[in-house]
């Protein structure tokens, strides 16, 4: 039987084919879940409205910002009109400024910090309290992180910071949605090379340093991100909620 036959999800972040959102959806699809995509601006539709449409010709497909309030509501007036309650939500959205990404942080400018944020943490607060009224049996939202949360990791700068608040609102979240038996975690990806990992300051030397130090000696696979992205979407994950998750060949336990 199919882990998650019946479920209904929306999948925020979708860019292209090497997107984790798009190895995460594709593993909840195979697993008997129907899903609804949003997409960031006319720049990314294409990609997007290809990939959902391998899912069937009536995928729900919508355009949101996450840094407007009025997608957002619109965003899941739709989805209730189509799909009528919801159980996932995976938020795979994050962004700052380029220059804020080279260089050092204390020159990262207020602007680029507000930015960062606002994108890249509170739209998890803003896309759960969205979806908190769809999900009236309970539900499951998980969120992308990564490791430049809690150490160093040069060049990432102001997006270690956003990540950071990102996995704090995680906990608060579960916290407050809770009693509806809606569940919050964060899954913390090893690197990836994905559109947004391309924009980080030494991003290829950072994947030669997690396969030397890693203790799996190699890097995360997207379908492992996956296939994570289903437990916490499934039953099996029933009684966790507010944590982070490391899908990362074990580098996070390293101390040297």
């Amino acid at each position: 039987m199919s882990l998650l036959a019946g479920k209904l999800g929306i999948v925020f972040g979708v860019a292209n084919k090497r997107s984790i959102a798009w190895a995460i959806a594709q593993a909840w699809h195979r697993e008997g879940a129907k899903l609804a995509f949003t997409y960031q601006g006319e720049r990314l539709k294409e990609n997007v409205e290809e990939l959902a449409g391998t899912f069937g010709a009536d995928t729900l497909l919508m355009e949101c910002d996450v840094t407007k309030d009025a997608d957002i509501a619109r965003v899941f007036d739709e989805v209730g009109k189509k799909f009528g309650k919801l159980h996932l939500l995976l938020h795979s959205v994050a962004f700052a400024p380029k220059d804020a990404l080279e260089g050092e942080f204390v020159n990262t400018s207020r602007e680029a910090f507000r930015v960062a944020h606002d994108v890249s943490a509170y739209s998890l607060v803003a896309l759960a309290r969205g979806a908190a009224p769809l999900m009236t049996g309970g539900g499951s939202i998980v969120a992308m992180t990564y490791y430049g949360s809690e150490k160093v990791v040069p060049h990432y700068n102001v997006m270690g910071v956003a990540k950071a608040s990102l996995e704090a609102s995680a906990r608060y979240l579960a916290y407050d949605l809770g009693p509806k038996k809606i569940r919050v975690n964060c899954i913390s990806a090893g690197p990836v090379n994905t559109l947004a990992a391309r924009g980080i300051a030494g991003f290829t030397e950072m994947l030669k340093r997690y396969e030397a130090h890693a203790p799996l000696k190699r890097n995360v696979l997207p379908e492992e991100l996956g296939a994570t992205g289903v437990f916490l979407a499934g039953d099996g994950a029933a009684a966790i909620t507010g944590q982070v998750i490391y899908v990362d060949c074990g580098y996070q336990i390293m101390g040297m």
